[in-house]
């Protein structure tokens, strides 16, 4: 390409007239990501289980100018995902559908229950899985682009008693490269995110936890945890956002099934 008829990165980061869902848009990571999306300009659709927050994030989000629709949504519950897209009209459809929402629950092993492996399950790997399959259906002539929110836990867990977590988001990894391998073909761009180390209402309350004595055993894990952080710092929810920004834009237009780690340096070191 000539550098005359070459799209200028500015223009390729530009999201007016986009159309950008979000699941878990709330709080935290999930919420930075609708506040970066607005900033750039897209339409957003903002889902979450929690009316009250969900309001107060796409309030925040059409403070700058774009349209901003909310559903109260528990994306655990399949029904209630084939409902909302049965319910959405086609003019109404995302160009770009991220899978954020997902829990972190913590439980010994061997004491664990079945109610909760499946709902760690449910939330962390199945949402992100219909609703992928909603929105490849309804897209299918068209393409899109789907940003899957794994953890680094899904590569390499650190924290003791989360093997359900790292299960369900290394689920969400083997979802992310088998959609990409089969759907690339049809115009859909398929990548995941692998956060770490970031500083949400979530992890605040753990290390809260580990500073009141309630888990001791969670001293050394912190402690070999920031130990790992070649950054030595932890990250803001921002810096995930904008990392999701960008697999979105056209500048990642040759990104397809990469797993893109977003943890300060910890899996490298």
């Amino acid at each position: 390409m000539s550098g005359k008829n070459l799209i200028s990165a500015e223009d390729m980061m530009r999201f007016k007239g986009r159309h950008v869902l979000i699941t878990g848009a709330a709080a935290g990571i999930g919420r930075a990501m609708s506040i970066r999306f607005a900033t750039a300009g897209a339409n957003l659709t903002l889902v979450d289980r929690n009316p009250a927050l969900l309001e107060k994030a796409a309030t925040q989000a059409a403070t700058h100018g774009v349209e901003v629709r909310t559903h109260t949504l528990d994306v655990a519950q399949h029904q209630q995902i084939e409902d909302f897209w049965q319910k959405l009209e086609d003019k109404d459809l995302p160009d770009t559908l991220i899978n954020n929402a997902g829990i972190y629950p913590s439980s010994n092993f061997t004491e664990m229950n079945p109610s909760f492996f499946e709902r760690t399950i449910k939330v962390n790997m199945e949402s992100a899985m219909w609703m992928c399959q909603q929105f490849i259906k309804r897209r299918l002539a068209v393409g899109g682009i789907i940003i899957n929110v794994a953890s680094i836990e899904a590569i390499l867990p650190f924290k003791s008693e989360m093997v359900p977590y790292a299960m369900s988001k290394a689920g969400v990894l083997a979802l992310t490269r088998g959609l990409a391998h089969d759907y690339g073909s049809k115009g859909f761009r398929i990548n995941a995110i692998l956060p770490g180390a970031i500083r949400t209402p979530g992890t605040m309350s753990m290390v809260k936890k580990a500073l009141s004595g309630v888990k001791l055993s969670m001293w050394r894990t912190g402690y070999d945890f920031q130990r790992r952080l070649a950054l030595r710092r932890w990250g803001r929810p921002d810096e995930v956002a904008t990392v999701t920004l960008f697999l979105a834009s056209g500048l990642a237009s040759y990104i397809q099934g990469a797993l893109i780690p977003v943890d300060g340096g910890f899996l490298s070191s």
